[in-house]
């Protein structure tokens, strides 16, 4: 396996992992209470928001060619640093 083939296995790894936990934290801001779920339902805006674009990126580095590649792999690395932050505050919010 190529590195590059590597670099997108992990990308898709780490999106399976956020949008299992996202659907789980989806699950628990229904049953939760109307305060609560309002709070919940603006951090899973931000994450769902953050999925996309790093979705994106993915989707762009899958595409690109191997000129394009290293160009892209820095967007990719940020944008994925982005929904790794929202990530990480999500996850401390909703374990409170």
């Amino acid at each position: 396996m190529s590195k590059r083939d590597e670099y997108v296995e992990q990308l898709k790894q780490n999106l399976d992992q956020w949008n299992t936990e996202i659907a789980k934290w989806e699950a628990k801001a229904k049953v939760t209470k109307t305060d609560l779920r309002i709070d919940y339902e603006m951090q899973l805006e931000a994450l769902r928001k953050h999925r996309e674009e790093a979705t994106a990126k993915l989707k762009e580095l899958q595409a690109s060619g191997e000129e394009a590649w290293n160009d892209l792999v820095a967007g990719a690395d940020a944008a994925w640093a982005t929904m790794r932050d929202a990530f990480d505050k999500a996850t401390a919010h909703f374990h409170k």
